[in-house]
């Protein structure tokens, strides 16, 4: 067998086409056979070793090969098992363990291993199995392989999403995973283990695919009120203790990605009543508002603050799945977005001073994104700083300065100003004193307050303003012809729109008319 010096090998060149498919078969038929607990276990550790290789897996992924496997994993029902030669002992979990990381490296090696997985009873094994995981004799090993299993299979495979959630119930017993690892942690007050952890992040994989193309706007109230219960223990899971730290950046991770397919009536279950204090600490006065505990939402954001450090190459996988989630919740919540917008964009004071892109405050990161390249993390930067806002123009700018607002208005046809409509009218803005002393001296391209400058076309006749306007024109010109630049106007719909010349920027623009003297100077 290939264990020992093989156990770390993940290709076999010197194994020849036809030596594999020998061996394979051999294997095979040992454990399709009577034999002994160790032969069974060797032989599916050298199955499992040598599975890792994309190659040559036909003689395993077919209907014979994968029933094998089904049966020595205990996924099989016992109609099925009934008159087969192999027996297996229900205490026996390691090989049925071993068989269901064979399987496990099948599923992502081979697409035909996906589509016979997806039809001949594993998936059903699986969900009949959930059902037991409160027998506390029930190894994690054989809980952890099965989610791993699942959620490979939900990756996948597409059409396995809809007959998970719907015909085989998988959502509700999902859920009630997180919940029995969540219950430990309620009751008697202690971290997570991090087998608990690693559980948990399987399940909210799995949730996460068969979540993802969801009709959030269409569910019956069944759907609804499992999304609320659902949610409810995200909260949970936000503000757990976790044995180590890495684990507790895993567990949050996983939470945050899952948020994103929630409907947006549901995240009023990540905010808890004040009456019922802090699951797992005292009140805090800092997490209190409008009537809520803001615990989780603050994890949120702590969460967004530690992924704004994330060195620029990772940048994209680090900020996306939170930044899209913060959009969400906050678009979904009124409390929640409220809450934001005192955390993130406080009333202006001598903050006005530096340019909003400058200093170590979340709105400072934020809008340093704004010019970030890649498109993805820059859009949703601006989104969500966007919703802060209520989606109004003003107060956008105001906070972001013009030229870093630019991007994200001219998307939306807002160069002209306006507002969501989906928000209320009620307003949530007032100016300090400090603010209101430098606002006449911000510039609005750029949102920093400067000092009054001296006119430079002071002292010039008007012959030699119009020879620098010109000069002017003639630049712009000859950096449009080079492709430099591509001048825009902003159009009807409040989107720029290139134009071929530039002194078509002046159409529209009324000349002065010359006064009375001046008319009769001129005759």
């Amino acid at each position: 067998m290939l264990m020992g010096r093989h156990s770390q090998q993940f290709s076999f060149p010197d194994i020849d086409r036809d030596g594999k498919k020998k061996l394979l078969e051999g294997i095979l038929n040992q454990l399709n056979g009577t034999g002994s607990r160790n032969l069974y276990l060797a032989c599916l550790e050298s199955l499992r070793i040598i599975v890792r290789e994309k190659t040559g897996l036909d003689t395993v992924t077919n209907e014979n090969g994968l029933r094998i496997l089904v049966r020595h994993s205990g996924l099989a029902s016992y109609a099925a098992e009934k008159g087969e030669n192999i027996t297996i002992q229900d205490d026996d979990y390691s090989i049925i363990v071993e068989a269901q990381k064979c399987l496990c490296n099948l599923i992502f090696n081979s697409q035909q291993a996906q589509k016979i997985c997806s039809t001949n009873g594993c998936l059903e094994g699986i969900v009949q199995r959930l059902k037991t995981y409160k027998d506390p004799a029930l190894p994690y090993d054989v809980k952890f392989f099965d989610m791993r299993m699942l959620f490979l299979l939900t990756a996948l495979v597409r059409e396995v999403r809809n007959q998970i959630r719907q015909d085989l119930h998988g959502f509700t017993y999902l859920i009630e995973v997180l919940d029995l690892c969540l219950t430990d942690w309620e009751n008697r007050q202690v971290a997570l283990t991090d087998q608990q952890v690693d559980l948990c992040c399987e399940v909210l994989k799995i949730l996460f695919n068969i979540t993802e193309s969801l009709d959030r706007h269409n569910m019956d109230e069944e759907e609804e009120a499992h999304f609320l219960r659902l949610v409810s223990l995200l909260h949970d899971l936000l503000i757990c203790n976790t044995a180590t730290k890495d684990k507790a950046e895993d567990l949050k991770n996983h939470t945050v990605n899952l948020l994103t397919n929630m409907p947006r009536e549901s995240y009023e279950e990540l905010l808890t009543p004040l009456t019922e204090g802090a699951i797992g600490g005292h009140a805090n006065k800092d997490l209190e508002y409008d009537g809520n505990n803001m615990e989780a939402v603050n994890v949120l954001l702590d969460f967004l603050d530690k992924r704004l450090d994330t060195p620029k190459e990772n940048l994209k996988e680090a900020l996306t799945p939170i930044l899209l989630c913060m959009c969400e919740v906050c678009r979904g919540n009124r409390s929640i977005r409220k809450y934001c917008r005192v955390k993130i964009l406080p009333y202006l004071r001598n903050e006005v001073m530096h340019l909003p892109e400058e200093g170590t405050q979340l709105r400072n990161k934020l809008c340093k994104l704004f010019t970030n390249p890649v498109a993805e993390v820059k859009d949703l930067a601006a989104d969500f700083l966007f919703v802060l806002c209520k989606e109004s123009v003003a107060r956008f700018v105001k906070y972001t300065g013009y030229g870093n607002a630019a991007g994200l208005l001219a998307q939306r046809g807002l160069m002209c100003g306006g507002r969501g409509a989906e928000y209320s009218s009620e307003s949530e803005d007032s100016e300090t004193e400090e603010y209101s002393n430098l606002k006449q001296g911000i510039n609005p391209i750029t949102g920093r307050y400067e000092e009054p400058k001296s006119n430079p076309l002071e002292g010039m006749s008007d012959e030699q303003k119009e020879h620098e306007a010109m000069e002017l024109v003639k630049h712009i010109d000859k950096l449009q012809r080079a492709g430099v630049i591509q001048p825009s106007r902003v159009g009807p719909d409040g989107k720029p729109h290139p134009i071929e010349h530039v002194l078509e920027l002046t159409e529209g623009i009324e000349s002065p008319q010359p006064s009375t003297a001046e008319a009769v100077d001129s005759d």
